[in-house]
């Protein structure tokens, strides 16, 4: 699935990849995030995932223009994780609305573990 802007001049896409790796890159620059988490399906432990492979840990649904984004990450031990929340929120919600013009309707920030 993908977004589509368009105007009078025409048609541009936006694949799902290309959100996530956007929402990825600013996540993991917040101040207390060690990076992005993907569960294993066969024992349900978090494991942290590679520069390349963090839109894993990342789900984009498009609906129209709009965009829900959930993301899992692990985050540094003895940090707020309330505020790591909103700070990824609020920056997340503001670099995708910057950078694709689409209308980003709710970020939810899971955290599937803690880094010691």
């Amino acid at each position: 699935m993908s977004a589509e802007i368009k105007n009078e001049r025409g048609n541009v896409k936006i694949t799902n990849a290309v959100i996530a790796k956007i929402v990825g890159y600013v996540a993991t620059k917040c101040y207390g995030v060690v990076g992005m988490a993907m569960k294993s399906s066969k024992d349900g432990i978090a494991k942290l995932l590679k520069y390349e492979n963090m839109d894993k840990g990342i789900k984009i649904k498009v609906i129209d223009d709009n965009v829900n984004i959930s993301l899992f990450i692990v985050v540094e031990y003895g940090v707020n994780i309330h505020a790591i929340g909103e700070t990824i929120r609020s920056s997340v919600k503001y670099k995708v609305e910057e950078m694709t013009g689409l209308n980003v309707t709710s970020v939810d920030v899971n955290v599937e573990s803690i880094r010691v």
